[in-house]
């Protein structure tokens, strides 16, 4: 306990306002990521589903999704690029040091980011320019270039907890940097398909959410029957591989990083038959309060078979793992997305029963409430999973290489406070514009849909694939039909 308190006596004053702002940055971020990398996906398959049945309803609600992902993504650029800065401005330390091991990771990222922009550009502007199928077709590399990025991204964080690809010189700088190894971790397949899972799972749960409010409040039309459907089900699928990914990545973790896994599991001594706690909270001497404790269930769960030796806290000097409270909040957000990640389990259970055994949706207002929450429970899990990352790497920047106190910047802790708040009345700002213009988009659908009046069509409820529409907007059938279309290409 006195060598734990030690340890944090003598970290660096810029080191909270540092870690503060770059968690606020990549907690704000992280919501938009799911949108990101999985709705252009969940727009494709719309827009082909359309085209395949010649349905206006779902080039409707392609075309609206394409603006949404728009929008989304130029907030993203706003957010995405603050963290970029903060790399370099907020951990120096780890920058300069190791930034030609890892830093290939980000150069992918900036590459995909472009390559995504130039296609939802392509991809927007097609819509009345383009034939039907050269227009598609031009699309389809949108959901290449999310998961590019997200490559990119991923092969950074998972070489900072399973760092490789180099060796070092007399003076601990890494030489004979070894790229293929840099990029190709061992925790970068599990970790990579985990988070790419957890974002169709929760860009489907999300968008099906919106459109079970509406038939909460009895818009039972096919327009959002079909915007329901089509991203829930995907969820749907999805959700029970996501479960067995993130067991498949649990292992991982106990095998390359255990005194992590120790953390999640609040694990404070080496021993075989431990028990397992939902919850609870470690203290420094070791002991546990609160929760659920289930005998043996940690051993079983770690090795099938409760001899199993779990590694724990003590097995390190405390100066090289996490303090107890940093462990009880890695175990916590570890719990919490668990137990989220079963609850949807359960919802998609529900889904598929119905949907097999009577062949339509289910009709019960309480499976919508369950399917609007979702869509919030989602985002609250996948910000869960990237504490547990993060968190339980402590005190590690680049695991068992760098300390976090040790890339901190030497500015003072008095501007990077100022810097902080100023960050704060930003992100304020660009994320209510970014709810402000949806919700505003929402409005002016809504008006369209209902026929609100002879005014000129907004882009994105006029006639795919034909020539700018002169017709009033009450010419639109309720429900969020569209007109039939006229004039389109072959």
């Amino acid at each position: 306990m006195h060598t734990a308190a030690l340890v944090l006596a003598d970290a660096p004053a810029q080191l909270l306002p540092a870690r503060s702002m770059m968690a606020f940055t990549l907690a704000s971020h992280i919501i938009l990521v799911p949108l990101g990398v999985a709705l252009p996906l969940i727009t494709l398959i719309m827009h082909g589903y359309g085209l395949r049945r010649g349905d206006p309803t779902a080039l409707l609600l392609a075309r609206r999704w394409s603006a949404v992902m728009a929008v989304q993504f130029a907030i993203g650029v706003v957010t995405g690029t603050v963290l970029s800065f903060e790399f370099g401005l907020l951990w120096p330390g780890m920058m300069g040091r190791w930034g030609d091991v890892f830093g290939i990771g980000f150069g992918v990222e900036a590459w995909a980011f472009f390559l995504e922009a130039v296609l939802i550009a392509i991809y927007l502007y097609g819509w009345r320019r383009l034939p039907a199928r050269t227009h598609f077709l031009l699309g389809l590399p949108l959901p290449a270039a999310a998961l590019l990025g997200a490559f990119g991204i991923l092969a950074a964080n998972s070489w900072m907890n399973t760092p490789r690809g180099f060796t070092l010189d007399q003076a601990g700088n890494p030489v004979d940097v070894d790229i293929w190894k840099a990029v190709f971790t061992p925790m970068f397949g599990p970790q990579y398909w985990h988070f790419v899972v957890a974002m169709l799972v929760t860009a489907g749960y999300v968008t099906a959410g919106v459109y079970a409010v509406g038939m909460l409040r009895g818009r039972r039309d096919r327009y959002h029957r079909l915007g329901f459907t089509v991203p829930f089900t995907l969820a749907a699928v999805f959700t029970p591989v996501q479960f067995m990914l993130g067991d498949s990545i649990a292992r991982q973790v106990f095998q390359k990083q255990p005194v992590k896994f120790a953390a999640m599991e609040i694990v404070w001594k080496t021993d075989t038959h431990v028990p397992e706690y939902l919850f609870g909270r470690l203290h420094p001497d070791g002991s546990i309060s609160g929760g659920i404790r289930i005998p043996q269930l940690d051993s079983v769960l770690a090795g099938f078979h409760t001899d199993t030796e779990v590694t724990g806290l003590t097995s390190v000097p405390a100066g090289d793992r996490p303090t107890p409270t940093q462990a009880t909040i890695a175990h916590w957000t570890f719990d919490i997305m668990v137990g989220i990640g079963s609850g949807l389990a359960l919802l998609a259970l529900w889904y598929a029963l119905i949907w097999l055994r009577r062949r339509r949706l289910p009709r019960t207002p309480w499976f919508y409430r369950c399917a609007a929450v979702a869509g919030v429970a989602s985002v609250a899990a996948v910000e869960c999973g990237w504490i547990t990352t993060e968190v339980g790497r402590q005190p590690w920047i680049v695991y068992q290489n760098m300390r976090v106190a040790e890339a901190v910047t030497s500015t003072r802790a008095g501007s990077l406070w100022t810097t902080f708040a100023l960050v704060v009345v930003v992100y304020v700002f660009v994320f209510g514009s970014f709810l402000a213009v949806l919700l505003r988009m929402r409005t002016r659908w809504r008006l369209d849909d209902a026929g609100g009046g002879p005014r000129p069509p907004a882009p994105e409820t006029d006639t795919p694939y034909g020539p700018r529409s002169t017709v009033p907007a009450d010419a639109t059938p309720a429900g969020g039909g569209s007109a039939p279309p006229t004039g389109s290409r072959p």
